[in-house]
């Protein structure tokens, strides 16, 4: 539907298993989903390119708040790190790596809060003069991405490495 966001036959059969079962099939009860999963996932794929807002969302999609609430269902389950770990461990195996990395990469970067970031998550970087929040990140030597902390900006780097290390 749209070139720049739209899953292949190829990306989808990797993805679809990826996905957590509906909701009516784990026998809870419920109604069957309305829209194809795969339909949603092109319109969470084509809000993220885009980077626009869920009610800017074309009319060739499901309705904005389907699409946002099982966005937010799988968040809440934790589909999207495994989705994110299993294709990292694709791609390593791919290149001829071990899927799991022996050696990573840390830094963090201070970035400034907006006025509408509340004072109680949000700290000050004395050593870059930043009143804000602070990203510690760990990537595997290939830059592939292995895990992520938010904190804010006061906290030290030794100790967020120890939190980003967990």
């Amino acid at each position: 539907m749209y070139p720049a966001s739209s899953i292949t036959d190829a990306q989808w059969s990797v993805l679809e298993p990826l996905l957590p079962a509906p909701g009516n099939t784990r026998g809870r009860g419920g109604r069957p989903e309305a829209h194809p999963r795969r339909l949603v996932l092109d319109a969470i794929f084509y809000l993220v390119r885009g980077g626009i807002a869920w009610a800017a969302l074309p009319h060739d999609f499901p309705p904005h708040q389907t699409v946002y609430g099982l966005f937010t269902r799988w968040a809440r389950q934790g589909a999207w790190q495994q989705i994110h770990d299993a294709l990292r461990d694709l791609v390593r195996v791919h290149e001829g790596r071990d899927p799991l990395p022996t050696a990573a990469i840390i830094d963090s970067q201070s970035v400034r809060g907006a006025d509408t970031v509340p004072g109680r998550s949000r700290g000050y970087d004395a050593g870059k003069k930043i009143n804000g929040r602070k990203r510690h990140i760990a990537v595997a030597t290939g830059g592939l991405l292995l895990a992520v902390v938010v904190t804010i900006a006061g906290v030290q780097d030794r100790d967020a490495g120890h939190r980003l290390l967990t």
